[in-house]
């Protein structure tokens, strides 16, 4: 049995290597021509699956290792009896991560703190409410909208999306759809920038088309609102770059790039195609560690009882960002992408490829223990809130 697997999945060869006979390719430059004799096919957002891709082919089961799956024609798929399966949550915490340590780098430039601040949440699944339960973590008033959720549940809880329209912080979490009741193409768009107060951070980690890059380069250039943080980008692999001259952050659609998230799908579609040819699953990956250096890391924070509340949460808030920065500075990621301002045009394109095929090891905040010092129940408590992993220690 032949299995195609994108090179960039990671123990794509190990783990599906126990299934049969592995060919790995470049998923955004996948030709039919390739798929003659697969009968099993994984991918990744890069490649478009439909008609043209499989017609002609042996093609019997498709996975993306992905939560997105509008690279999918799932119609066709299911017309032509091909099985399909994603990996839904896989890299959320990767992106609910990538949007704490965004927060965070945005205040400290801005000089602003967190708390009490409000941030507005546009789609609610696996990610979104990943988000919110860092963002509560954080102190911040956290507002919720998913339409299709509050369809299904009535809660009131998901508000209409103009009452998102006075937040401090916009994050959007929606798949791309590009019809119908729950349209999310250009969901934000020159009459939505309108609404938004001038203070306003709009961060996208989600599509790129969800948002029209170009009424978003009006309203940064025009200062309608203050500032935005783009992981993803319209017309990817390519970019405007007077756009990413004018965002805080850029980086090239890493935001659910984690060792462990993207790990954590290749597993995830490998347990599928094991039931798919009804095999025993025998492979387990091997994940490096981090700061193999370190046992543990250190938190300082020690409030001052003669410092008013608005000095230790401007405290707290900036030894959260140097121990963020340890795990995932995103700085980096954003300095990485704006190389591609040098580059000519015919460059641009494959270097944001490059930039996601050599991305490095980086590790979510649960691979180490952080020890909080002083001894303090409540700073452990937003550790734990935020995923790290506290343990308590006197100075």
């Amino acid at each position: 049995m032949k299995i195609t697997v994108d090179e960039n999945i990671p123990f794509g060869k190990e783990a599906f290597g126990t299934l049969g006979e592995i060919e790995t390719v470049s998923g955004r430059n996948l030709t039919s021509g390739q798929l003659k004799e697969t009968e099993i096919l994984v991918v990744r957002s890069v490649t478009q699956v439909n008609s043209q891709l499989l017609s002609g082919t042996a093609v019997k089961f498709v996975g993306t290792a992905t939560i997105g799956t509008d690279h999918i024609d799932l119609e066709y798929l299911e017309s032509q009896n091909i099985q399909f399966t994603s990996a839904p949550g896989s890299n959320a915490e990767s992106v609910a991560q990538y949007v704490t340590a965004a927060l965070l780098e945005i205040a400290e430039r801005k000089n602003l703190t967190l708390e009490k601040k409000t941030i507005g949440i546009i789609g609610v699944g696996n990610t979104g409410s990943r988000v919110a339960r860092n963002a509560e973590a954080l102190g911040m008033k956290v507002l919720l909208n998913d339409p299709p959720k509050k369809r299904e549940t009535g809660d009131p809880k998901f508000l209409p999306l103009s009452e998102l329209f006075e937040s401090d912080f916009l994050s959007l979490h929606v798949p791309l759809n590009h019809e119908g009741e729950d349209k999310t193409f250009h969901l934000i768009n020159q009459d939505f920038f309108n609404h938004l107060q001038p203070d306003c951070y709009i961060i996208n980690s989600s599509r790129g088309p969800v948002i029209d890059n170009s009424a978003l380069e009006m309203a940064l250039s025009q200062k309608m609102i203050a500032g935005a943080v783009l992981d993803v980008w319209e017309k990817e692999p390519g970019l405007s770059k007077d756009l990413l001259e004018l965002v805080d952050i850029g980086t090239p659609h890493i935001a659910g790039y984690s060792y462990d998230g993207k790990v954590r799908g290749t597993e995830m579609i490998y347990e599928k195609a094991c039931s798919f040819l009804n095999k025993k699953s025998n492979w387990q990956p091997n994940l490096p560690a981090f700061m193999p250096e370190k046992q543990s890391f250190p938190f300082d924070f020690d409030s001052d009882s003669d410092s008013d509340s608005d000095s230790d949460e401007k405290q707290f808030q900036d030894s959260l960002h140097k121990m963020v920065q340890a795990f995932y500075n995103i700085n980096n990621d954003d300095q990485s992408l704006r190389k591609i301002l040098e580059l000519p045009e015919e460059e641009q394109a494959p270097y944001f490829d490059q930039l996601r095929k050599t991305y490095p090891i980086r590790r979510e905040f649960p691979t180490i223990p952080i020890l909080v010092t002083p001894e303090n129940p409540q700073v452990s408590e937003i550790l734990e809130n935020l995923q790290f992993l506290p343990t308590n220690t006197q100075k």
